[in-house]
Parts: C-alpha cells; sequence; structure tokens
C-alpha cells in the first residue's frame, strides 16, 4: 500500500499534470509518468497513468468537442487497434531506466530529422494510420507518447482548440489499450493500489483539465505552439538524466 505521503504527491501530480495538459494536449502525461515510477513498478504505474489519463483526455474532448476532426479519429483508432493486436503477442514489460530513456530521447531525434524528410502533417493522407501505429508502439514499450503524437498535429495547419479536442479522442482509445495491455501483469505488482485511488484520480484529472480550458481559450495559436515545444523538450531532457541516474546510480 502506498503511504499517504506518496498518496498526496500522487493526488497534486495527477491535478496540476491534467491542469498542463488541459493547456497543450499534452506534457501533463510526461510527468505524471515519471512520478508515477519513483513510487510504483512498471506495470502499476502503467495501468494507473493510463486511467488518470483517460479520464484527463476524455474530458478535455468533450469540452472542446466541437473541434474534433473525427475523419482523423477514426483513421488513427484503426492503425491502433491493428498495432496492439499484433504487439498484445509480444506481452513485453519494459523497466523503468528504458521508459526513462525512450522517452526522454525520442522527441529530441525526431525534432533533428530534416523536416522534408519526414512528413509528419496528421491530416495528410495516410498518415493518421502511421500515427496510431507508431503512437501504440511507444506507448506499450516506451511509455508516453503524448509529446511524439504532438509532433504530428503541431506540423499541421489546425488551430490550437482542434488540436486539443483531437488529440483528446485520440489518446482516450490509446490509455484504454494501455490499461488492457499492462492490466494483464497483474501478478507482477508489488505495491497494490486500491480502488478508491483510481476513483479520486480520475476526479482529479477532470477537475484540473477544467481550470485549464479557461487559459487555452486565452492562449494565441503561436503561444501554444512555442511553449508545447519548450515545456516537452524540457521534460524529455529530465528523463534522459533519470534514466541515466538509474543506470549509473549517481
Amino acid at each position: 500500500m502506498l503511504s499517504p505521503v506518496a498518496l498526496a504527491v500522487l493526488a497534486v501530480t495527477v491535478l496540476a499534470t491534467s491542469f498542463l495538459s488541459g493547456i497543450f494536449g499534452m506534457a501533463g502525461g510526461m510527468i505524471l509518468l515519471g512520478v508515477l515510477l519513483v513510487f510504483l513498478d512498471v506495470a502499476p504505474t502503467m495501468v494507473l497513468f493510463g486511467t488518470a489519463q483517460a479520464a484527463a483526455n476524455g474530458w478535455r474532448a468533450v469540452l472542446w468537442r466541437r473541434y474534433v476532426h473525427w475523419g482523423i479519429v477514426g483513421r488513427y483508432v484503426v492503425g491502433t487497434t491493428l498495432a496492439f493486436l499484433a504487439l498484445r503477442t509480444i506481452a513485453f514489460l519494459p523497466d523503468k531506466a528504458l521508459v526513462y530513456f525512450f522517452v526522454g530521447t525520442l522527441p529530441f531525434v525526431v525534432h533533428a530529422i530534416p523536416k522534408r524528410w519526414l512528413a509528419l502533417d496528421i491530416t495528410g493522407p495516410g498518415v493518421p494510420y502511421l500515427c496510431g501505429a507508431l503512437i501504440m508502439l511507444i506507448q506499450l514499450f516506451g511509455g508516453a507518447a503524448g509529446h511524439i503524437l504532438d509532433l504530428f498535429f503541431q506540423a499541421s495547419p489546425l488551430d490550437r482548440k482542434s488540436i486539443v479536442a483531437t488529440k483528446g479522442f485520440t489518446q482516450v482509445v490509446a490509455h484504454l489499450f494501455r490499461i488492457a495491455y499492462f492490466g494483464s501483469f497483474i501478478t507482477s505488482f508489488v505495491v497494490a493500489i486500491p480502488w478508491w485511488v483510481y476513483v479520486a484520480a480520475v476526479a482529479l484529472a477532470i477537475i484540473g483539465t477544467t481550470l485549464a480550458a479557461r487559459v487555452l481559450e486565452r492562449m494565441t495559436d503561436i503561444g501554444f505552439r512555442l511553449w508545447s515545444k519548450r515545456v516537452v523538450l524540457t521534460v524529455s531532457a529530465i528523463y534522459i538524466l533519470r534514466g541515466l541516474w538509474l543506470v549509473t546510480g549517481f
């Protein structure tokens, strides 16, 4: 059972990161995942993380539902589903250091690739299928993928509200698959998580997302894109340092 201090830290983190994700449509999940890994093993982390993030993304999508691009969502879900069915046969459970390194280095790699070599525009023909499959792969092997999904949306002509709303629906599906995948490793859970922790996580995620709506309304599209990149790369750098610490012990 988690200690009262750990539960308090996690509660504040869920609320704060849901607020952050409510503004940018990502980044909060990266931070939440990193904090959860401090207190829990990989499998229970992914289940609790998926629960909180599914609630946050789902509520965010509901709040901005009139801006959702359903064509993108439908094709994305097809790619995600096919990738999940293929990966489920592998049943791979990553360790903490791998999760930190994978999530931390990938944004830098993608940003380093010349844009003319990599067409990431989510509105492009066939791109949502590829995006869905890739995000599912990263979610199951590396932990968090919202910052990578963001690259596909940032390369598109969509405005900030359409990006946040459409990403919200795509991520709900991805997190439900995450829960199903890592929930199958339940025998590896070392710390038991009572049901009310999941309920509290959902409630806090919804509150944080609701509070963020007003901030997103006032933000400009230029500011949205600029700060999205800054937040992702900053958190990614911290993840790499955390991974090094786990490997070296320093």
